[in-house]
């Protein structure tokens, strides 16, 4: 298979979102599809993003909320 290959698939929009973009596609000279794989790949690359600064996170301490609050409380802060 082909990098370029397709899949189709069937998505039900609500009927607000799909007229909002009708009028999108029909507005910017694109498809439909263009718009979802696009809307889709940003969400997608957001998901990276995000897994990427969990792991650079992973090896910190963890608090536990009640620890964070009594030391707040101890502090003055509530």
């Amino acid at each position: 298979m082909t990098e370029t290959a397709q899949k189709r698939a069937t998505i039900y929009f609500d009927p607000h979102l799909h007229r909002a973009l009708r009028l999108k596609a029909a507005e910017t000279d694109r498809s439909i599809s263009e718009l979802v794989n696009e809307a889709v790949k940003a969400a997608l690359a957001e998901d990276v993003s995000d897994i990427e600064a969990f792991e650079v996170r992973e090896n910190e301490s963890d608090y536990a909320f009640v620890d964070v609050v009594k030391d707040l409380k101890r502090r003055g802060k509530i």
